[in-house]
């Protein structure tokens, strides 16, 4: 049996490893985290989360992104098994216990009889003897690797920048001004309908807020780093702001589905909400608050929001650069590098984003490489699974449209084959207005797993 190596062990190597182990094979996971930092991780564990500490929705009936938990639960995995169990409430939205997940996730990989952990820097692409290989180096590959996957592909680098939001303590927060709601009270995974802190601005704290973002002091660019794309999923609050003054009022900022009980009759007219951080209720993060302002000037724009006046942060906003291959172009169908088959990539690094995304890409590479290594078929699911549209997407389902015409993408019901929309519902009463489109996508949903079900019994192969 041909060994496994995997680089990174970031949530798409993590995964990519466990799925292989759990098939049979033998896996190499390869970390630099222990040996060498990088600009944006804390500590040395896998599966760190950089960002947010959500997974977003876990509606598998009526959203793309539940509809993907789902389907990796189902398929047993490593990652989704150690969310559920590290679950903070957030509403409708499965966030974590970064620590505790982080750590649990390790701590399984250490244990697995089938996976050996170096902690070591690969600068160089590994050699031909070291057999099928996934690189699953993330966002922040180093530079020295990267310089050798471009040598080889041949192709422009691909990059956009990921900024990374403030961290409150949440006995600083004043809640003669602020209120526990979820939006529209709905209740989801181990919350009440009360998981998020609201901050309320009126129209003159809103623009004066917003004259602050735009006017405060920025990290300085590096020459090469100017023409980066930013990723419309991740935009800092400053290039929201600089897009128009109403762009934040309809994105993280949004007033609706929310009541303030200390002004109940008054309907604020922007709201900040940060989500709950840890499994002690003490840090609160600030939902799309990601910023590329300096430091100094953090700290006095946030605290001009209202119940933030005496914040203290346990992390500030940050800026790291990520970085994608062009897929479609470079991958086969198997996420082999066409030009050298050996090599398999997973994760950020494939031109997918969002945590669950990018474990998803590992456990489909886990489970190929595991095929190959052990000499049986690999199978990838069908494409009116989320597993498959989203792999679909980045392999052969891209339009390009030329240079830098290939972005990040979230799974969503775009990416799926369509459905015949339904036009009645259990009753036989006919479907209407707005319920068209939450029949369409739970026929989507059901869809889905029922072929997901019938793929994992090996009776479905993929569309």
């Amino acid at each position: 049996m041909t060994k496994i190596h995997i680089i990174g062990a970031g949530l798409a190597g993590s995964e990519a490893a466990w799925q292989a182990a759990e098939a049979g094979a033998q896996v190499t996971l390869h970390e630099m985290r222990g040996v060498r930092g990088t600009e944006a991780h804390k500590t040395d564990h896998c599966a760190e989360l950089v960002c947010s500490n959500s997974f977003r929705s876990d509606d598998h009936e009526y959203n793309a992104v539940g509809l993907l938990h789902e389907e990796m639960r189902r398929c047993g995995s490593l990652i989704l098994r150690e969310a559920d169990s590290h679950k903070l409430p957030a509403g409708g939205a499965l966030a974590v216990d970064r620590d505790g997940f982080s750590q649990a996730v390790t701590r399984a990989l250490e244990a697995h009889p089938n996976i050996t952990i170096v902690r070591e820097e690969i600068k160089r692409l590994p050699p031909e003897d070291w057999g099928p290989t996934i690189i699953a180096t993330g966002p922040l590959t180093s530079e020295s690797l990267a310089a050798e996957i471009l040598k080889l592909t041949g192709e422009d680098e691909l990059a956009f920048f990921d900024a990374i939001a403030p961290i409150v303590y949440k006995d600083s927060i004043d809640f003669s001004k602020a209120w526990f709601q979820s939006r529209y009270d709905k209740v989801g995974p181990g919350g009440d309908g009360k998981d998020y802190i609201n901050l309320p601005l009126d129209e003159d704290q809103y623009n004066a807020l917003l004259d602050a973002i735009i006017e405060g002091e920025k990290t300085d660019f590096k020459e090469w780093e100017k023409d980066t794309q930013y990723f419309d999923g991740c935009l800092p609050i400053e290039e929201m702001a600089r897009r128009g003054r109403e762009t934040l009022r309809f994105g993280p900022m949004k007033p609706v589905g929310l009541t303030n009980p200390h002004n109940p009759t008054v309907k604020p007219y922007a709201v900040v909400q940060l989500r709950q951080d840890n499994a002690l209720g003490t840090l609160y993060n600030m939902v799309g608050f990601q910023t590329k302002l300096k430091y100094g000037a953090q700290g006095d724009v946030l605290r001009m929001i209202p119940g933030l006046e005496n914040a203290r942060f346990a992390r500030l906003g940050g800026i790291h650069r990520n970085t994608f291959i062009n897929s479609p172009k470079l991958l086969d169908r198997e996420m082999r590098l066409k030009v050298r088959p050996q090599f398999r990539f997973a994760g950020q690094i494939t031109g997918v984003e969002g945590y669950l995304e990018s474990a998803a890409i590992g456990l489909l590479t886990g489970r190929l490489a595991a095929a190959e290594a052990l000499g049986t078929e690999g199978r990838l699911p069908p494409r009116t699974t989320a597993l498959g549209a989203l792999h679909h997407h980045i392999t052969e389902g891209h339009v390009d449209g030329g240079k830098g015409s290939f972005q990040p993408m979230n799974v969503n019901f775009g990416l799926f084959p369509e459905i015949e929309q339904p036009t009645k519902d259990a009753e036989g009463n006919r479907i209407k207005g707005k319920e068209k489109g939450r029949a369409r996508k739970k026929a989507m949903t059901t869809r889905a797993l029922a072929d997901l079900g019938a793929w994992l019994q090996g009776d479905l192969k993929a569309a």
